[in-house]
């Protein structure tokens, strides 16, 4: 094969068997790695409606077959399995060095199935793979953990693990690799826990074989050459991802107070430019890049000093918002502070701010005695935030609580519409009622909300995602409704493309067109897709198997909304005053793009037109 290595480790955590088997070759072509392996994978091994904390669940580490090659950016695998904070497909991206070693020891993928009687990492050398004991592991944080499996194994190996967090199945735990790379989202870090294992460590000295190394060469010029978007070369490069917090705030969608505003009064005091100037190291180590990436959008940011004291990667946009102006907190150092503790401790930023911020609003509000956390949780205090985010990790105090997400939270207090999620999960740094079509792309997201699956955002906003996909000469309208429904269609189906690939979607957000990257594909895999509409039905064949799970886990039409505030209280000032988000409008017309019936489930025709 190529670009694929044609193997698969699976791993029985309950017996100890490891073994090791051919990847399917129809499969491969079909679903392409990542992302959409890793829903086949599960869909066809496992029920569904299962618990996501339970032995019967599995957990899929999944690369691309553009993972380790060269291409731009090709450093990225995904963890599939079911979600602990959703109930739904969880498919948590990640990149850094991890990725590509697992593809130069020599697989695609591993399974991970069963539970182990005590605490155990996997460790792989090429060809040689075992489980040891991680008895002396078990409570480390993430740095820690990282530090000592390296000194028991090689000095290069890549090393992918939980911190407390996920031990103690917060529901929003992360799998941290390379100490500072999270696969993020929907808690996959807990169901690592649930099988009592601390880690996976890797080396690997092979490499990846592309079928057609001139043109895929050529390929990767072509790439270099259409990616010159400024902002994504230039300002993105010298800022990373934090120079969005003031952009966002100048088109009113930075959320704020818990989403009761989009605009942020100490945006300033959180943005890039603060950063830069004060805290971002300086020199070689002052940005981190993955594998093959010529962006290097991470920061490492040191506070020197006081109570926030630390060095650590990060914050980045998601975490700048979630865990500063969500909260209210304009405290730079309190944030890059959470930040750092998320990262060790192996949390979700994104869930972990939004849900101290809704916890926030339930206490100013009064739905929340005080008596029951023990500080004084209102919006602004960036100590508390601190405080809770340890007390979380560990499930301590009023962490216990925090833990369980902010719709858990908020309906333990009766008031679940106070919690900003889709599908129970929390949305990231962009308040809906900012974009029609990313208000619907949130609703109907298989893994709850999320932008990064479908970056329609970027498109409503900069103009410079996808252009050639969609056909729209450019930005569109934000504020309408006109014509998003097949828009969020066809980007959703692209990026499932991408997220199986093996690829960052920065490099394809700075390169408009889709050609670019289905030469990449076709020089490295040897696949013919037949143009753009061959290589989205492979993406939409992958997003419908998502939606076919989650209809068997027992998600509904019915999960495809929005809360109450996006849907009935306009936004209070700035470019987007007075506007809500129309998703009534807009949800028949997307569910008859996709060929599903008025409930949101795929025809027969339509799964019979994609191999279903």
């Amino acid at each position: 094969m190529n670009g694929w290595i044609g193997r698969i480790l699976r791993v029985n955590l309950t017996s100890g068997n490891i073994t090791t088997e051919a990847l399917d070759e129809k499969i491969a072509k079909d679903y392409i790695g990542g992302r959409g392996l890793g829903i086949k994978y599960l869909y066809d091994e496992i029920d569904p409606a299962v618990d996501p904390l339970g032995p019967e669940n599995k957990l899929i580490f999944a690369t691309g077959p553009l993972t380790g090659t060269g291409a731009l950016a090709a450093g990225r695998y995904m963890v599939v399995t079911k979600a602990p904070l959703t109930g739904a497909i969880a498919n948590s991206n990640a990149g850094g060095y991890f990725p590509s070693e697992l593809k130069f020891a020599g697989y695609d993928m591993i399974i991970f199935e069963g539970k182990a009687s005590s605490p155990v990492y996997l460790w792989i050398q090429n060809d040689h793979a075992e489980l040891r004991s991680a008895d002396e592991l078990w409570g480390k944080d993430v740095i820690t953990t990282t530090d000592r499996v390296i000194e028991q194994t090689d000095p290069e190996a890549k090393v992918a693990c939980i911190g407390p967090a996920g031990e103690n199945l917060v529901k929003f735990a992360n799998i941290m690799n390379d100490k500072g790379r999270a696969a993020g989202r929907s808690g996959v870090g807990a169901v690592m826990g649930s099988k009592n294992l601390k880690a996976v460590a890797v080396r690997g000295t092979n490499g990846v074989r592309v079928a057609d190394p001139a043109g895929f060469r050529d390929a990767i010029l072509a790439a270099q050459k259409e990616f010159h978007d400024p902002y994504m070369s230039e300002v993105l490069a010298k800022y990373g991802t934090a120079d969005v917090v003031e952009f966002s705030n100048e088109v009113g969608l930075l959320p704020t107070r818990n989403h009761q505003q989009g605009m942020f009064e100490g945006a300033a005091k959180i943005g890039g430019a603060t950063m830069a100037a004060k805290y971002n190291l300086r020199g070689a180590r002052k940005t981190k890049a993955c594998f093959s990436c010529p962006l290097a959008c991470g920061r490492v940011t040191r506070v020197p000093d006081g109570e926030f004291k630390g060095e650590g990667e990060g914050p980045e946009y998601e975490s700048l918002g979630a865990l500063g102006s969500a909260c209210g907190v304009d405290n730079i150092e309190a944030v890059i502070k959470a930040n750092h503790i998320c990262n060790e401790m192996g949390m979700d930023t994104i869930t972990a701010g939004s849900t101290i911020a809704c916890a926030m609003e339930l206490t100013e509000k009064r739905f929340i005695p005080k008596s029951d956390i023990g500080l004084d949780l209102k919006f602004g205090n960036g100590h508390a935030v601190v405080e809770l985010l340890k007390q979380t990790a560990m499930r301590e105090g009023f962490g216990n609580a925090l833990a369980e997400g902010s719709y858990r939270l908020a309906e333990s207090y009766g008031h679940p519409e106070l919690s900003m999620t889709s599908k129970k999960q929390e949305f990231p740094s962009y308040d809906p009622r900012g974009g029609q079509g990313f208000a619907l792309a949130y609703a109907t997201s298989n893994r709850g909300g999320c932008h990064i699956r479908q970056e329609v955002h970027c498109l409503e906003f900069f103009g410079i995602a996808l252009i050639n996909i969609i056909e729209t000469g450019g930005a569109i309208d934000r504020f309408s409704t006109e014509g998003k429904p097949q828009v969020v269609k066809d980007v959703q189906d692209f990026y499932c493309m991408i997220d199986s690939s093996g690829i960052c979607n920065f490099i394809i957000i700075g390169s408009p067109d889709p050609n670019v990257f289905i030469k990449l594909m076709e020089t490295g895999t040897g696949l013919k897709f037949g143009g753009l509409e061959g290589f989205l039905k492979t993406g939409e064949r992958i997003f419908n198997l998502e939606k076919l799970f989650n209809l068997k886990a027992g998600l509904t039409y019915k999960d495809d909304t929005l809360p109450p505030r996006m849907l009935e209280e306009p936004m209070p000032e700035g470019p987007g005053k007075g506007h809500v988000v129309h998703l009534e409008e807009m949800l028949p017309d997307y569910y008859s793009a996709r060929g599903w019936s008025d409930k949101g489930i795929p025809g027969d025709t339509k799964l019979s037109e994609l191999g279903l």
